[in-house]
């Protein structure tokens, strides 16, 4: 008997290293959404798929736009 082997999925693109986005806007907040859960945590890395530069600047921006009412800290 051989054990089967599962294929490795692809590896994500970092979305914002593919659209040539330098600095991650904590004001964009319709771009942000797209990192948090529905119950308002940050997706880490690699379910994101963002690279370490990109998801440090993620982090940042998230907390920011949260402290200035841009997103919601929880969603209900």
């Amino acid at each position: 008997m051989r054990k089967e082997r599962g294929r490795r999925p692809k590896k994500k693109v970092c979305a914002f290293c593919s659209d040539k986005i330098e600095h991650v806007d904590f004001k964009e907040a319709t771009r942000l959404r797209r990192y948090i859960t529905e119950r308002g945590k940050i997706l880490p890395r690699r379910i994101s798929g963002n690279c370490a530069k990109h998801q440090r600047q993620l982090t940042v921006a998230i907390k920011r736009s949260r402290i200035m009412a841009l997103l919601p800290f929880t969603i209900e």
